[in-house]
């Protein structure tokens, strides 16, 4: 089999969680004084380019198709195996795994073109007992006549009556919790959630919006990691937990490249409606793409974004840790323009893995069960553009490239099922939802 032979990129990184009731207070008083100081964790070294890994010979499994959908984005499986799974283009359905569709009523009015819409959607640590899904999804808006969409962070209760008839599903109370409210143009929203281990936080990914510089920018949210209680408010662990930003922030059009950026015209200014409360709400800077974020059994933080023209991204996540972008990259612009590499500035987090030529990858998942037991502990990743799934193996802070499968499928998202079952939605205006199961 062509398994990876590289060697095992190493980092020294905690389990992240809120409060971490494990630990004694000498060791967290300790822990405190190293993250103060700057110095308690070296840089990701010895990055792996994973770019040429070549698919395997054989797929070890079946993908069964169960039902198809317009442009899915994301999937979530409730306690009983039913599934709620969204569409770019706006609706949001409870699915069974027979492939039985029922509409979810009364989900929030998005803005649907590119890369925005209907995007993620993810089950309350406490869904048991709260029913409480949070969705995600570019929330549409005008500001000073120009319209525009800005990612959006709401909760809801999920209203099941399968009694009925027909049977239905609503959400009710919806609340947005958070939200950027600067509006504008541009993809790249992010949109991807992780509960922390306790229960009582979760983390949001917010993408450039293809503008690049504001990713730097610590007076607004975009492209960063925030860390909020489970209201969206900043969680009081976060590096700048009470300071505020500036009162207003200028909005520009996405530009050609990182470089015409830099001198981009204004095309107006956002006001923030109270205290700009982002810099107490971010975890880590820099990010692009971030489509996927996943925690660990251990309880450290995986992400991936997309690169621009290469450079796709396994990111090891650390708090107060700046991932780099726009500075620099493995990548080019696409239209050629050089990046400066991360040689360049080794202040700056380096990926675990990067991806030249690129793979496009959609979500990132760990895997626990007993349906393939020799995944458990391991991320797996959909590839759009190399229509793959790949394994990855992760021990502690040490992660490298196992086994790439070709499928014949972009698959946009990859989940497990509480059977342990692994379920993959298909980026395509007529997507699959697939089963996959041992061969």
């Amino acid at each position: 089999m062509a398994r990876w032979t590289g060697g095992l990129p190493f980092c020294n990184v905690p389990p992240i969680t809120s409060g971490d009731v494990h630990m004694t207070k000498v060791a967290k008083t300790a822990l405190l004084v190293a993250l103060l100081s700057g110095g308690a964790y070296a840089p990701v070294a010895a990055q792996v380019n994973a770019g040429d890994q070549k698919p395997e010979a054989n797929v070890p499994f079946n993908m069964t198709s169960v039902t198809t959908f317009n442009l899915p984005w994301r999937l979530a499986f409730l306690p009983d195996g039913r599934m709620l799974v969204t569409e770019k283009v706006g609706p949001i359905w409870l699915v069974t795994q027979q492939g039985m569709k029922r509409p979810v009523l009364n989900y929030p009015a998005s803005l649907y073109g590119g890369q925005g819409g209907m995007l993620g959607i993810y089950t309350s640590p406490n869904f048991a007992t709260d029913n409480t899904v949070y969705l995600t999804y570019s929330e549409p808006g005008t500001i000073g006549g120009i319209s525009g969409s800005s990612l959006a962070l709401a909760k809801a209760k999920l209203a099941l009556n399968d009694s009925a008839t027909p049977a239905t599903a609503s959400l009710e109370n919806l609340q947005v919790i958070w939200r950027d409210g600067a509006r504008g143009r541009g993809g790249q929203f992010g949109a991807a959630v992780v509960f922390a281990q306790d229960g009582k936080s979760l983390f949001l990914t917010v993408g450039d919006r293809q503008r690049f510089w504001p990713a730097q920018d610590p007076n607004q949210p975009l492209g960063k990691i925030l860390h909020l209680t489970l209201d969206g408010k900043p969680a009081a662990d976060n590096p700048n937990f009470g300071k505020t930003g500036t009162a207003s922030v200028v909005i520009i059009n996405p530009p050609s490249d990182t470089e015409a950026g830099k001198t981009a015209p204004v095309v107006y200014t956002y006001k923030f409606p109270g205290k700009n409360e982002t810099p107490s709400e971010v975890w880590s800077t820099g990010h692009r793409t971030p489509y996927g974020m996943a925690m660990a059994p251990d309880g450290r933080l995986w992400e991936m974004e997309h690169g621009p023209k290469g450079g796709d991204e396994l990111n090891l996540i650390e708090k107060g840790k700046n991932y780099g972008w726009p500075l620099v990259r493995f990548a080019t612009n696409y239209n050629g323009v050089p990046i400066p590499g991360f040689d360049t500035r080794p202040d700056l987090q380096k990926p675990v893995i990067y991806w030249t030529p690129i793979i496009a990858p959609g979500s990132i998942t760990f895997y626990k069960g007993n349906v393939f037991p020799q995944w458990n502990g391991s991320i797996l990743m959909g590839g759009m553009a190399t229509m793959t799934i790949n394994r990855i193996v992760v021990d502690g802070a040490q992660a490298h490239p196992a086994e790439r499968w070709s499928v014949g499928h972009r698959i946009r998202d990859i989940e497990v099922a509480p059977d342990g079952s692994v379920w993959a939605l298909e980026d395509s205006t007529t997507g699959g939802l697939f089963k996959i199961t041992p061969k």
